[in-house]
């Protein structure tokens, strides 16, 4: 099949991206400045074979979502953005959808906390984007492992420790966020589709759900299993984009423990794997 403009468009928008700005390594033996199809597909959450059939013109029908994660990796503005959804025969995102789109500063604000976990989620807590050292601190997450409230309720048991009381106030609180979301984004079939499979398959969302539950996020302190460098004590922030409705995560530790020792490691591991990828 005949490369598409869709597949073109990737491919040169790939090879303009820095590795560098994306928090990658740019060291190795590199044919190209710009980003290989393994580090866009692990950017964008995608596979590889994906992102290759799609520059090759042998997948012709991306759906909103993996535009929308190519348009991320890729750091397209704006209007590239909806160029990019127009040539995959799609309508941009407009009214009522819940916004997924990354401003600049947002990125750059990822690419200076380098040695600081930081993960961008939207609305609906759907993973947008993470830095290497929150992926190599939470572990991959792929597919509907990319959403915390699917993570919350219907998922494996995560590396993050709870108490009951811990896992109690996080619930309430994932709910009254999905709670809020649905009411400024109607229109985002999305996000009602999710509340309604949390609803049918877990009783406890149900139950917060139906009763009216509200909470809300609030700074804490979280110990995360590493399955490579053992426990890691940090304190976890919530950030709110004026604006965008985007939520950074911010993970830090104290200075001078074994806590910011472990942290310091994982980024090393972080950008190792990276590499390795």
């Amino acid at each position: 099949m005949a490369e598409t403009e869709f597949g073109r468009a990737v491919r040169r928008w790939r090879d303009r991206a820095s590795p560098a700005a994306a928090g990658l390594p740019e060291g190795g033996q590199r044919r190209a400045a710009g980003l290989r199809r393994e580090e866009l597909a692990l950017l964008a959450g995608i596979s590889v074979d994906y992102v290759t059939r799609l520059e090759q013109g042998r997948a012709t029908h991306p759906s909103e979502q993996v535009v929308e994660a190519l348009g991320r990796a890729l750091r397209l503005s704006a209007a590239e953005r909806e160029h990019l959804f127009h040539l995959a025969g799609l309508v941009p995102p407009g009214q009522g959808i819940v916004p997924a789109y990354i401003t600049p500063s947002v990125h750059r604000m990822l690419d200076r906390l380098t040695g600081t976990p930081v993960a961008v989620s939207d609305a609906s807590w759907t993973l947008l984007l993470a830095n290497p050292v929150h992926t190599a601190l939470m572990g991959e997450r792929h597919g509907r492992e990319r959403n915390g409230a699917w993570r919350t309720f219907l998922g494996a048991p995560g590396r993050v420790r709870h108490t009951t009381r811990s896992r109690q106030a996080m619930e309430t609180a994932v709910v009254g966020d999905l709670r809020a979301a649905a009411a400024r984004y109607p229109a985002d079939l999305g996000l009602r589709r999710l509340i309604a499979e949390l609803r049918e398959n877990s009783d406890r969302f149900a139950e917060l759900w139906d009763s009216g539950a509200m909470g809300r996020h609030e700074a804490s302190r979280k110990t995360v299993d590493h399955p490579r460098v053992g426990p890691v004590t940090l304190d976890c922030d919530v950030l709110s984009v004026a604006g965008s409705d985007l939520r950074v995560m911010v993970y830090t530790a104290e200075p001078g423990t074994q806590d910011a020792e472990r942290l310091e490691l994982l980024a090393v591991l972080g950008t190792q794997e990276l590499t390795g990828h």
